[in-house]
């Protein structure tokens, strides 16, 4: 169990670590999971209606 923790904390740090470093490249990287997100969103739901 304490290698996940570590594992965890190590992701943290690095999320931080990027977040400070590059501002502008991770603000691209949630909005292109946020844009990646909506599409499968909108997807889902044009394949729900069309089944109705």
């Amino acid at each position: 169990m304490p290698a996940k923790k570590y594992m965890t904390w190590a992701a943290v740090a690095f999320v931080a670590f990027y977040v400070v470093k590059q501002p502008d490249g991770a603000a691209r990287t949630v909005e292109t999971a946020a844009n990646g997100l909506a599409s499968a969103a909108g997807s889902l739901a044009t394949f729900v209606n069309s089944l109705g």
